[in-house]
């Protein structure tokens, strides 16, 4: 069923890895003038498109719980590699970026994993629930 509530949280997902990227920058340069977006590096772009995709297709995969729960856990390790990268990139080279300018685009994948962790919960549950009515019978 689609109207589910880790339905929701996916969902939530797919806007903050698909669409949020493109409203906040994820650091200024030192000026504070140019705001640095994902567009800019390839590596991020298709990192974060990849994370929206997999949030599409366990959208989508509602009758397969168990292929929803592995496409969010392949989504949770993708969002953490793009979070490492981001926190490499600022203690690396911090020499170009000061450090209150770093936008909140870098805080995006952490918002991901934790809706990606609840939908995790929420599949977990409803596959124990039918597992308990399976035994009733």
């Amino acid at each position: 069923m689609i109207q589910r509530i880790q339905t929701l949280y996916l969902v939530i997902t797919a806007i903050v890895s698909g669409i949020l990227p493109f409203v906040f920058p994820l650091w200024q340069d030192e000026s504070g003038e140019t705001k640095i977006y994902f567009m800019q590096n390839m590596t991020y772009a298709a990192l974060f498109g990849l994370s929206f995709t997999l949030a599409l297709v366990a959208i989508f995969n509602y009758k397969k719980r168990q292929n929803q729960f592995v496409a969010n856990r392949l989504n949770i390790i993708l969002n953490l590699i793009l979070l490492g990268l981001f926190v490499y990139r600022s203690l690396t080279l911090s020499g170009e970026v000061i450090a209150s300018e770093k936008g909140i685009g870098i805080f995006l994948p952490i918002a991901a994993v934790v809706c990606l962790v609840l939908a995790n919960r929420a599949i977990k549950k409803d596959e124990e629930l039918v597992k308990s009515v399976d035994r009733l019978r």
